[in-house]
């Protein structure tokens, strides 16, 4: 309760002030505040935790009406948020039916402070005990799912995460791979120890080995001060090495190196450092092309891989269509301060025909964008651009149908870079990726 951040609104100035005293040494933070139409700016800039709500205010009649317009408002931007009513005696009723709207408790005027008090501390201490789910039931708010092939997935992460096998997590761009690792790590006994991550497919061969393994100042010409690497960095806890199937034969052999001895030498320096580290890498490159020897070295897949994890793309996961797109909703309408909209019957119908080709993250971003552009209580079909264009009508791809991916997403990258007069920041950003990213698919296709 010590930590705690409450918001009263009331349109009594008596009651804010007591309140306000009353809970002044009892929590962190009280917000007070006479008008209800702020709440929704409130609960976007503060970190609210519980929330006392007047069930009347300045009216020509006291219905209860304005309290429960409001309760509804605060659970449509904080499903999850506490509200306790504040009632006369003579409003009970109208307190009972707040309940079964969604407050979580109410409190009669004039209360008794040691009542107040033991309400909002319990409040506060069941909220609190929620937060701490066992690891093994932990898992990231992106990582939402009920179809098939997320409860294999699911379960499957449930078996390997408390264990320190190598994990390789394959998947499409933007499927979430870097969620799922993240799950895994927290997850696992390291879960209180270091959690590092690096994108290796960007690193040149210099780069490479002073991020990974260290250097020592004076190595190279850039050299100013010793560095610790990400080996080091990692060390007792997990690295995550992402984009791993981007990596040269030549950084592979000094990696393999370093994961047969568990010990790295920094660039400019004799001395082997022992490392305690549990690998995680990921790849959008199918395990079909990383046995290509020319391509990737079998002996570093045996290292890497003691266990596979296959992130299926959006198009595969049917209605989890639908509870990403009202994760995102809630997401976004907290961030920009907005009412929470719903999503209308022929809406839906086209966020679940669609392909997604940027999975997960396209849809993010989609809806994202929704929310700001958006002006009514209801998106519409209209709202939902999918990015970067949408140059075939929406639809799950047909096996009649000629698709050619390859095609499509040079055509793409082309359209994007020629809207935002090349500059390539914002044509990665649109199109949900990084500038290295970008960069390597510009020289793939010869752009």
């Amino acid at each position: 309760m010590k930590h705690a951040r409450i918001l009263i609104v009331d349109d009594d100035p008596d009651v804010l002030t007591a309140v306000k005293l009353l809970l002044k040494r009892e929590v962190t933070e009280v917000i007070a505040d006479k008008n209800p139409e702020n709440i929704p700016a409130i609960l976007s800039r503060d970190a609210i935790d519980l929330v006392l709500l007047d069930m009347n205010f300045k009216s020509a009649i006291n219905t209860g009406n304005e309290g429960l317009f409001w309760l509804n408002r605060i659970k449509k931007i904080r499903p999850d948020m506490p509200v306790i009513m504040i009632t006369a005696y003579g409003a009970i009723d109208l307190a009972v039916t707040s309940l079964k709207q969604g407050a979580t408790d109410f409190i009669v005027k004039p209360w008794q402070n040691e009542q107040l008090l033991n309400v909002i501390a319990d409040i506060l201490n069941k909220k609190q005990s929620k937060k701490k789910p066992e690891p093994s039931k932990m898992m990231s708010s992106d990582l939402i799912g009920e179809s098939e092939v997320m409860k294999l997935l699911l379960h499957k992460i449930s078996k390997i995460a408390p264990t320190d096998a190598n994990i390789l997590i394959l998947g499409e761009n933007g499927t979430g791979k870097d969620v799922i690792a993240d799950m895994i790590h927290r997850s696992s006994h390291r879960a209180a120890m270091p959690y590092v991550k690096v994108d290796v497919g960007a690193l040149t061969d210099t780069l490479f080995e002073s991020e990974l393994f260290g250097h020592k100042k004076g190595a190279f010409t850039d050299a100013r001060e010793d560095r610790l690497g990400r080996f080091e960095a990692a060390d007792k806890g997990t690295l995550f090495l992402d984009e791993i199937g981007n990596i040269s034969l030549q950084q592979q052999a000094k990696l393999l190196s370093v994961l047969q001895n568990r010990q790295v030498i920094p660039l400019g320096s004799n001395k082997s450092i022992p490392v305690d580290i549990r690998l995680l890498c990921a790849t959008n490159m199918p395990l079909s092309a990383l046995a290509n020897e020319n391509q990737f070295r079998k002996d570093l897949i045996y290292r890497i891989n003691t266990v596979e994890v296959q992130v299926p793309p959006l198009r595969e996961r049917g209605d989890d269509v639908l509870l990403l797109a009202r994760h995102f909703v809630q997401r976004y309408a907290l961030k920009y301060a907005k009412s929470v909209p719903e999503l209308d019957r022929k809406t839906e119908e086209k966020l679940l025909r669609y392909h997604y080709p940027g999975n997960v993250r396209e849809l993010q971003y989609s809806i994202e964008r929704a929310i700001i552009m958006a002006d009514g209580e209801t998106l519409t079909p209209e709202d939902i651009i999918f990015s970067p264009i949408e140059r075939n009508a929406p639809g799950k791809i047909d096996e009649q149908d000629e698709y050619n991916l390859v095609e499509m997403e040079k055509n793409t990258i082309m359209k994007v870079i020629e809207k935002h007069n090349g500059n390539i920041s914002k044509a990665s950003q649109e199109l949900g990726l990084t500038r290295t990213a970008l960069y390597r698919r510009l020289s793939k296709y010869n752009i």
